[in-house]
């Protein structure tokens, strides 16, 4: 998988890398995914919810700028925890937030079982991030944005990156990259994707544009 889904598409981050190797895929999909887990695509994990495409979960991460053993990330969107443990094998701290309260429970028990003992999941509305724990050095998104949730921009600490999928949920989405430096932000776009949405507070926040 790592090497011919991941490396020869160009993800060169060797901390990401040695963490897509590290990381038994299997294990966080349902058992009829299994035989599946290691395919070139995304997989439905129940409740309208998947998996991403391990290229997609490895590139995002590389995105990250994630310096192994020190960074502290923020990810939106537990799902069944793969995207957590691959950042939990380089962050020092992960914190990671589900919406759907049997996806988060379920996650959470897989992450325990298989010892990463650096990841913590809670129930609750990604929108407004995690701020007990902030600032973090790296948030991802795993879900569709229509815009960049200004809770999660403040949570960002002054040299971290955010990535997320930026756009509507009913279509393609732009991988969108925000870096955050002196108080300002930049963003950087790196083609198009598909996520599923993301739900919650953002269906009821208009978009005052892309922060």
């Amino acid at each position: 998988m790592v090497r011919t889904q991941i490396e020869a598409r160009g993800v060169e981050d060797p901390a990401v890398l040695a963490a897509m190797r590290g990381v038994p895929r299997h294990q966080f999909v349902p058992d009829y995914q299994v035989e599946n887990a290691y395919e070139d695509c995304p997989l439905l994990i129940g409740y309208a919810q998947t998996i991403s495409q391990p290229y997609i979960v490895a590139l995002m991460t590389e995105l990250l700028k994630l310096e192994p053993g020190r960074s502290r990330a923020l990810e939106i969107g537990t799902g069944s925890g793969y995207q957590a443990a691959i950042l939990a094998k380089i962050c020092s701290e992960v914190y990671s937030i589900e919406i759907v309260e049997p996806l988060a429970e379920r996650a959470s028990l897989t992450l325990d079982r298989l010892g990463f003992t650096n990841v913590h999941v809670k129930n609750g509305d990604g929108y407004y991030g995690w701020e007990e724990h902030a600032p973090y050095d790296a948030i991802v998104i795993t879900c569709a944005a229509t815009h960049i949730p200004p809770d999660l921009v403040s949570q960002l600490a002054d040299g971290g990156t955010l990535v997320l999928p930026l756009g509507s949920p009913y279509t393609w989405q732009t991988l969108t990259v925000l870096e955050k430096k002196g108080g300002e932000t930049t963003l950087q776009y790196f083609g198009e994707v598909i996520f599923v949405p993301m739900t919650g507070a953002i269906e009821n926040e208009p978009s005052t544009g892309e922060t």
